[in-house]
């Protein structure tokens, strides 16, 4: 999970149906196995791992059953994601109150089981406040369901006997020993999910045995499914951002901005805002804030937009009557609103892996107190931080006194664990003595547990574990988590006797200290990369709903690859192969992350490794090679065409080069780009500027350099391309084939040497080539200064011309535009320059949020699971949007994947951003296909040549191969 503890489970069940839940259940018990109900996976106290059976609904069990607008109720299944229930809430102006940072991939099961809050339970409450009914089933085989309770029922229960009559007997025994314990010594604060919800059992709260159960981490029972309340959602929304001198000043003012009302009030510090800007993570949205080093986000709502205007508005005036006014800033434009949400919510991942600072960790990222203390606790707090050495950044639910933070604690020496150990016990006293909780949210698991005592005292501790052991006697329901716990420093995934090998790698992973464990460990575990939807990351999951797939799951393997148990074969590991297989290697991951994991890298490195002294699949000579191949083909195209193109070569070539059956192989241009550049006679005066021929636009598709290069003269460049062949290699990473990328590297260096001396930019046309450039020339060259230079003066396109080039005539075309981005545009380069470029243009543009077409370079031509993979990415966003799209309008995407995957299924065929400027240069019509007046090269059929030259081009294929080996 994403907590500071590692157990490796007996199995995972993932169950299709409820029966297989039971059946998982009636096994457990029957071999006396323990078991765990886990949700998302996010849990940040420990109580998502143990030794034990897990269960995981979030694949299968992931369906809204019912949802009553007019009774604003939902009865949904454990495993569905918080937003999908949101969304179809949303369509009847109602939503589920309770919304945490990981809303839009956290389930509702994990939310019961840690009674879940967010921003907006200000408005509504706890998750237990929110919850009607729950069916559960027993550790002994009993299902039931269990809700609020009148006295009339209780008695019936308990009269009618048997295993519920007990339960029931035994719950309302406990309520009357404890009740008045409870009433005195549990916080009465809005954020306390320390501890079991006793005070549900309470006669005033209507002995509701399914709210009781909730926060309960997995340790009584297992959730079938709930019935929840859902509440009215303001529909329009207004937020004010408030900037103060420092966040202690900022949490004083909470009682006064609580008076009016907000739906939602947040905070973080400076040290959060300076970990943002050293990561280079939503710089544009941190740039919206007001000056400050400590910030307020108060959210209002309401029905009509002016009225959430004149709440805002209120609390402004009367914040600036008051004295010591904070820096104000109004939003109600709910895209900029978006980007303020987007800082708070990446805030675990923010303080987490920041660069040239020590790795920080959960432990004390829970606590709550009473709001109106909330300045006075932080200043204390602090005080106590900076006593033990610890760096922090604090952020959190301030309208309802939750602090979150990390900090550096240090877990991989004795001294530092008791270190650690030492201020878990001062700061449970501080928090004591501010009548607040030790959890205020994300639950006690094995983080807290051991410090419950000193918050509740022995007699309700008692009380804890007769509530435990009525639903599960035999204690095997997630047992070592919240009652008769493991102690804060058992389990740690570090610990004293972590000892990674220290592998010679292919990549330097300067970012992290030269490590590849400490790459490993970048992930914290918060699980953004299991969104059913926006931005990039991770394709492969959004379609596959398996764990394995996900980025976090890739990265928790690679670290148990390098802990040895229960992973025995190191670089060698069949599973870590079989998990990586259908990894896109998209970068997604490398821009969507919080903490910046780069799959796509480690995926290369752990190839490399694995294939070391063995034949690599078909597909990486014939698709991993696609330069030499194309090198090759230039030679005699029409042959190429005729072998790639005629139907029944064409299907041997697939079934030989392991191609899916499905795929039509690209054609080879009768000429390349390189050709056509070198009989032409250039401009003799103008700025010099490197055009970098790719294989694919080379070889495939050069009216696109073509373009590029009367689009650059346009601008008054000088266009050159380099004297001799050269390609950065962008295939071999898929296959792991580093070294061979390593020495093509080697040779653009010193090819371009005298070049990158002089500063002249050097101009890509293909996304993924220039993120070479920007990536891995880095990682692979650290030290290497001419690999910095040519780094630095790389540019896409759209970025030269919009950056670069100040007073570049830009055309003008009156159309409507659909912009796909490749994923390493936008997960290393510039995005934002290439929307600038297109509007520069005129376009009216609709930028898709899409995700990976799917195509991925290769791993979309192969057949298997990677094809089916491949469609259900492009058919999730993009390509149901390309066939929606107008007619007459522009499909613009830069990648030679993504325009592949394009024309390969669908009737429509894009446009890279290069021909585009050629078009509206041109003067391109008004109205029709714009394809249409930028024509793709047509592919004879060459089957004479086919027949007679078939063989002969085979078997000098394989020579010439065998030839640049030896």
């Amino acid at each position: 999970d994403a907590s500071n503890y590692r157990q490796p489970p007996i199995g995972v069940v993932i169950p299709r149906d409820t029966d297989d839940i039971v059946r998982t259940v009636a096994l457990c018990r029957q071999y006396d196995a323990p078991l765990l109900p886990r949700g998302g996976g996010t849990s940040l106290a420990g109580q998502c791992c143990n030794v034990a059976v897990v269960l995981d609904c979030s694949k299968y069990l992931r369906g809204i059953v019912s949802l009553d607008p007019q009774q604003k109720r939902a009865r949904v299944q454990p495993g569905i994601v918080l937003d999908d229930l949101r969304n179809a809430a949303e369509r009847h102006h109602l939503t589920f109150g309770p919304d945490p940072a990981t809303h839009d991939h956290c389930t509702l099961g994990g939310m019961l089981g840690n009674n879940s809050c967010g921003v907006h339970s200000i408005m509504a409450g706890k998750t237990s406040d929110n919850v009607e009914s729950l069916d559960i089933l027993t550790y002994d085989g009993l299902r039931l369901r269990v809700g609020a309770t009148s006295d009339e029922e209780l008695a019936q229960i308990i009269a009618a006997g048997g295993r519920r009559g007990e339960i029931y007997g035994r719950l309302k025994a406990l309520r009357d020993k404890y009740g008045d314990l409870v009433r005195e010594r549990f916080p009465d604060i809005p954020r306390r999910v320390s501890g079991y919800g006793l005070e549900w059992l309470l006669p005033e709260h209507g002995f509701h045995v399914a709210r009781a159960l909730v926060g309960t981490e997995g340790t009584c029972v297992t959730i079938l499914e709930a019935t929840l309340q859902l509440v009215d959602s303001p529909p329009k929304r207004t937020l004010v951002v408030l900037g103060y001198p420092d966040i202690y000043r900022a949490c004083d003012h909470i009682p006064e901005i609580l008076a009016h009302h907000p739906v939602g009030l947040e905070g973080f510090d400076d040290h959060l805002v300076a970990a943002m800007k050293k990561k280079h993570l939503h710089p544009a949205d941190v740039a919206l804030l007001p000056p400050g080093n400590g910030w307020l986000l108060v959210e209002f709502g309401a029905a009509t937009q002016d009225e959430a205007d004149n709440q805002a508005r209120g609390m402004m005036d009367a914040l600036k009557q008051a004295g010591d006014e904070p820096q104000l800033k109004l939003f109600n434009d709910p895209a900029e609103e978006g980007r303020i949400w987007a800082v708070r919510e990446s805030a675990l991942g923010a303080s987490a892996a920041v660069p040239g600072e020590d790795e920080t960790w959960p432990g004390w990222e829970d606590s709550a107190v009473p709001p109106d203390r909330m300045g006075d606790y932080l200043r204390d707090l602090a005080e106590l931080l900076q006593r033990y050495h610890y760096t922090w950044a604090f952020y959190g639910h301030f309208g309802q006194g939750c602090l979150h933070m990390r900090a550096n604690f240090n877990f991989g020496t004795r001294d530092g664990i008791a270190h650690f150990r030492a201020f878990l016990d001062e700061a449970t006293d501080l928090i004591v003595r501010y009548g607040g909780s030790v959890s205020g949210e994300h639950g006690d698991g094995q983080a807290r547990a051991a410090l419950l005592p000193k918050m509740f005292g022995d007699e309700l501790m008692v009380a804890f574990r007769e509530f435990k052991a009525i639903w599960d006697p035999g204690n095997k329901m997630n047992p070592g988590k919240v009652i008769d716990a493991y102690g804060p420093d058992e389990n740690l995934r570090l610990g004293t006797d972590y000892r990674p090998p220290q592998t010679r790698t292919h990549f330097s992973f300067f970012e992290d200290n030269g490590s590849f464990a400490q790459a490993t460990r970048r992930c914290v575990g918060v699980g953004k990369c299991r969104r059913e939807g926006g931005g990039t990351m991770c394709p492969s999951y959004m379609v596959t709903h398996e764990e394995e797939h996900s980025t976090r799951g890739r990265a928790r393997l690679l670290f148990e690859m390098l802990e040895g148990d229960p992973l025995d074969e190191g670089w060698r590991s069949e599973a870590v192969r079989e998990a990586l297989d259908l990894c896109l290697a998209c970068k997604g991951c490398k821009g969507d992350c919080p903490v910046n994991v780069d799959m796509a890298t480690y995926k290369s490195e752990f190839l490399a490794h694995y294939y070391a002294g063995r034949r690599r699949p078909i597909a990486a000579y014939t698709m991993g090679l696609i330069n030499y191949w194309a090198q090759l083909a230039s030679r005699a195209p029409g042959l190429a065409n005729a072998v790639t193109q005629t139907p029944l070569l064409r299907t041997l070539v697939k079934a030989v080069g392991g191609i899916a059956p499905a795929r039509t192989i690209p054609a080879f241009a009768a000429e390349p780009f390189t050709t056509w550049f070198r009989r032409r006679t250039p401009p003799a005066t103008g700025e010099r500027v490197i055009l970098w021929p790719d294989t694919f636009n080379n070889y495939f598709h050069p009216a696109t350099a073509q373009a590029a290069v009367e689009a650059l003269e346009a601008g008054g460049y000088r266009v050159e391309i380099p004297q001799v062949a050269l390609c950065c290699g962008r295939p071999l990473y898929d296959w792991g084939m580093l070294d061979l990328a390593r020495r093509q590297l080697r040779q653009i260096l010193t090819a371009l040497r005298p070049a990158i001396a002089a500063g002249v930019p050097v101009v890509g046309l293909e996304p993924s080539c220039v993120a070479v450039f920007r990536d891995e020339l880095l990682n692979l060259f650290p030290h290497d200064e001419d690999a910095k230079r040519l780094s630095q003066q790389t540019f896409l396109l759209s970025e030269f011309l919009v950056n670069q080039a100040s007073d570049y005539p830009w055309p003008h075309l009156d159309r409507k535009a659909i912009i796909h981005g490749h994923c390493h545009h936008k997960a290393v380069l510039d995005f934002d320059a290439e929307e600038e470029a297109l509007k520069r243009l005129g376009l009216d543009c609709t930028v898709l949020d899409a995700g990976c077409c799917g195509m991925a370079g290769a791993f979309g031509f192969e057949r298997g699971d990677k094809y089916d993979v491949s469609i259900k990415a492009g058919e999730r966003v993009l390509l149901p949007a390309v066939r929606a799209a107008p007619p007459d309008a522009f499909i613009v995407a830069d990648g030679f994947s993504c325009r592949e995957q394009i024309e390969q299924t669908t009737d429509r065929r894009a446009l890279h951003l290069a021909q585009v400027i050629a078009l509206a240069r041109q003067g391109a019509p008004a109205s029709g296909p714009p394809e249409d007046a930028c024509p793709a090269p047509r592919t004879p059929n060459h089957l004479p040549l086919a027949l007679a030259g078939a063989g002969a081009l085979i078997v000098g294929a394989l020579a010439w191969w065998q030839a640049r080996q030896r």
